[in-house]
């Protein structure tokens, strides 16, 4: 009952509202009091819409969440982010998920970008050894370090007097605070081979559209540096599997996944359309191509051009009818995208959302 309601009533002795329902003289107070009995109703009912209104899309899908019945497919096996494209992994017990990948305190997936004198991305496809590069997070200094090579310290934030360069990722453009000329020339003096630079995407820049790379997308979902989305799962069962054909077993982090999930069956992770994480809602939106990086091992940044893609190849080719999307790319892991930010651990659960 509404306030104006309480009012009225509160106004009105016992006897005069029992009266005031029999006597016709009292006609105008009960008409009266239904009148603001009315009014409250009203009123609360507009702010039961305007606070369901003020909740937002959000809150509403988590309403059709809890209305639908939750299967449990899996378990959270392993959290990698990806600091710098193409560089080390670090492995993480916990991260946000944020629209734009995961981020573990100021580390944030594949933020960091090294570029070539003409502004143009180099990756582990280029530079093999790019995969012994490791960018870290300590006592609030960014250390970016390599075996056999001294370490550097740089700050969280590039100074604003870096300048802002122009890149380019797959064709589109983006911009990128320069690192510094230190962080260049470790860079170079590591890889040996030519001129190369550093660049930090800051929130502020504008991103790049998923949908401009691959039309399964939608036009809501942005990357910084990705190659196309800003999650890519993989299933412990699927590396099992492959790794059943190989003679040389090869890693997760031969195709760089975020998010390893165990429990579940062979290649199980092509078929989740929506999954729940903790309090984290995704969206599955296609399958990941593979390329001649997944040949390049991660602990010795040695690319042999073969395997696992050749046996991948074998195997794990698309539909004739998606060849336009996948070409001869074979399939190997699924892209996801964020319906609901929040916080993913490794050990939580991962269920299935019926449809």
């Amino acid at each position: 009952m509404g306030a104006a309601a309480s009012s009225a009533l509160t106004g009105l002795s016992l006897p005069q509202l029992r009266l005031s329902l029999v006597l016709p003289g009292l006609a105008q107070p009960r008409a009266a009091w239904l009148g603001a009995a009315a009014l409250g109703l009203a009123a609360a009912a507009a702010l039961g819409a305007a606070a369901w209104s003020s909740r937002g899309p959000r809150w509403r899908r988590r309403r059709r969440r809890l209305q639908r019945r939750l299967r449990q497919v899996g378990t959270v096996a392993q959290l990698w982010i990806y600091p710098i494209k193409s560089c080390k992994g670090v492995p993480v017990n916990e991260a946000e998920c944020t629209a734009m990948g995961l981020r573990s305190g100021h580390l944030r997936d594949r933020f960091w970008l090294i570029i070539n004198e003409e502004g143009n991305m180099v990756t582990a496809r280029q530079e093999p050894r790019l995969v012994l590069i490791s960018l870290t997070c300590e006592n609030d200094s960014l250390i970016l370090s390599a075996a056999y090579t001294q370490d550097l310290i740089l700050p969280i934030k590039a100074p604003t007097a870096n300048v802002v360069r122009k890149c380019r990722v797959h064709g589109l453009g983006i911009e990128g605070r320069d690192c510094g000329d230190e962080a260049a020339q470790w860079i170079t003096n590591f890889l040996k081979t030519q001129s190369y630079r550093l660049v930090y995407f800051e929130p502020h820049m504008r991103p790049r559209n998923s949908k401009q790379i691959q039309d399964a997308f939608r036009i809501t979902d942005k990357v910084a540096y990705p190659d196309a989305s800003p999650f890519l799962i993989l299933s412990e069962a699927s590396l099992a599997d492959l790794n059943s054909r190989l003679e040389k077993k090869v890693k997760a982090n031969n195709f760089r996944p975020n998010i390893v999930i165990s429990g579940c069956g062979i290649h199980e992770e092509d078929s989740w359309n929506e999954i729940l994480i903790g309090d984290v809602e995704m969206k599955r939106i296609m399958a990941c191509g593979r390329c001649i990086l997944t040949t390049v091992d991660p602990d010795t940044g040695i690319m042999n051009r073969k395997e696992p893609l050749e046996t991948l190849r074998s195997y794990r080719q698309c539909d004739p009818s998606d060849q336009k999307i996948y070409g001869k790319s074979p399939l190997f892991g699924q892209y996801y995208v964020l319906e609901d930010p929040g916080t993913i651990k490794v050990g939580d659960p991962v269920y299935l959302l019926d449809q």
